[in-house]
């Protein structure tokens, strides 16, 4: 079966074809740099970490550009409250956010372009707008984006124009022909600092938050690519105005495949620096394994909206615990993924339906059993190669399982019972090891008349 993925624009799974033969090109809009990244940045760049690692997987080439917002109401705002240079804020919080991404094992874009770097492009696609009818400066000096001009307008998120006119709220005094207008470029303000201002034909100013990326995508893919990608939150109105933008300049689709994921709630709330219920990457670790972290994003489907909690972090550690005791019974063999195998067979089909992680994590689990049951290497192997497309499971077992976590109690109760039939069987060297592992990583066994009961020591 070929990979099929959700597109937003057509509301239906579809077959991915490339645009090229073997080579995916993928735009993802990525972080607005004023601060350290939170863990609902960090469930959107998993997301497209998992994409990109199955790509690979799947035999495709990728080329993954995921752009830095370095210019921003929010990022001078915070500069100026710094007092320090626009610069030097964003170049600390990139820092900040490479570091805390590369613990959780999310693997870097193959581009990862700047919005200040790319400006000439921005101004060269607002004269392309401009002369078609589609941007015009308005009298505060901000150029907008004349959105009943663009007949195609609504069709990703599925608003009409009629809908966006019942929700208005823009004055008149803010320059605009039309209240859905947008802005592209936004005139210079006499408190901002000076390196917050770029020159232009329309004067000193700034790019709007949209351009970028239009124009981002466009000089790093090209005018029509695979895949477009980012949080729920942007297909309206970030994406709609990119459609606008690219495709108003172009006359050509923007992506073939618009792709989406859900948002990370906290008590049935999205997370967002606005609501002040987020937590940052950087204190989820200092509390979690960074493998736990990642296990916990990789395994609910990305579309799906993610409930953050302890318990869900506690009952993802444990869950991890148990795939990584399964590879700490025998050393895995060094495997080629057979993709005929049954188990790796079944974890493809889940992967090729829309990155269905959930489905595939199950088939890690099944396996798991059978590495248990068997003490096949080959097994532990195939464990191990089909975990490292999901980022999972390439640890030392020894290390990870005492890496400052014990075992759950099912994972304990169930290695006892191992350890009875064993020795029911009267295999003492196996009884012996199971007891030997356990002590290892922490648990000691007590035999009694009435049975095997265990405690955890430090």
């Amino acid at each position: 079966m070929s990979l099929r993925i959700y597109n937003t624009l057509s509301r239906q799974t579809e077959p991915l074809t490339p645009l090229e033969s073997g080579l995916v090109r993928m735009y993802v809009c990525g972080m607005t740099i004023y601060d350290l990244c939170h863990i609902g940045h960090a469930r959107m760049m998993m997301a497209f970490d998992v994409v990109q690692r199955w790509l690979k997987a799947s035999g495709y080439q990728v080329t993954y550009v995921r752009n830095i917002t370095d210019i921003d109401d929010k990022i001078i705002k915070r500069a100026v409250e710094r007092g320090i240079s626009i610069r030097t804020l964003t170049d600390e919080m990139i820092a900040a956010m490479h570091e805390d991404v590369a613990k959780l094992g999310i693997e870097p874009p193959t581009l990862e372009p700047r919005a200040t770097e790319y400006v000439p492009q921005m101004l060269s696609l607002i004269g392309q707008l401009q002369d078609k009818g589609l941007a015009y400066q308005s009298s505060n000096g901000d150029v907008n984006y004349a959105v009943r001009q663009f007949p195609g307008y609504g069709k990703l998120s599925g608003k009409s124009l009629d809908d966006l006119r019942a929700g208005e709220r823009v004055a008149v005094a803010d320059g605009k022909d039309d209240p859905l207008d947008f802005v592209l470029w936004k005139s210079a303000k006499a408190a901002e600092p000076e390196d917050a201002k770029w020159d232009s034909a329309y004067g000193k100013g700034r790019p709007g938050w949209h351009i970028e990326c239009s124009a981002m995508s466009c000089a790093t893919l090209g005018e029509t690519f695979d895949i477009h990608g980012g949080g729920a939150d942007l297909q309206f109105p970030h994406h709609e105005n990119e459609i606008a933008q690219s495709e108003g300049a172009t006359g050509k689709p923007l992506a073939n495949f618009w792709v989406h994921n859900g948002f990370v709630r906290v008590d049935n709330e999205k997370m967002s620096k606005s609501l002040g219920n987020f937590f940052t990457i950087r204190e989820v670790l200092a509390k979690y394994k960074a493998e736990a972290v990642r296990f916990f994003l990789v395994r609910t489907h990305y579309r799906t909206a993610l409930n953050y909690s302890d318990v869900h972090l506690d009952d993802a550690n444990q869950a991890l615990n148990r795939l990584y005791t399964a590879l700490s019974l025998v050393p895995p063999a060094e495997v080629a993924i057979d993709w005929t195998q049954p188990y790796a067979a079944r974890f493809k089909a889940a992967m090729d339906e829309d990155f269905g992680t959930p489905e595939a994590i199950a088939v890690l689990f099944d396996l798991a059993g059978e590495v248990n049951r068997t003490r096949s290497a080959a097994l532990a192997g195939l464990l191990k190669a089909l975990g490292g497309c999901l980022g999972l499971l390439q640890l030392n077992p020894a290390e990870f399982l005492q890496a400052g976590a014990t075992l759950d109690e099912v994972t304990i109760q169930a290695l006892i019972v191992e350890r009875a039939n064993a020795k029911a069987a009267k295999n003492f060297q196996e009884a012996d090891r199971i007891r030997q592992d356990l002590l290892r990583q922490g648990i000691v066994l007590k035999d009694a008349a009435t049975g095997t009961t265990w405690e955890a020591v430090s």
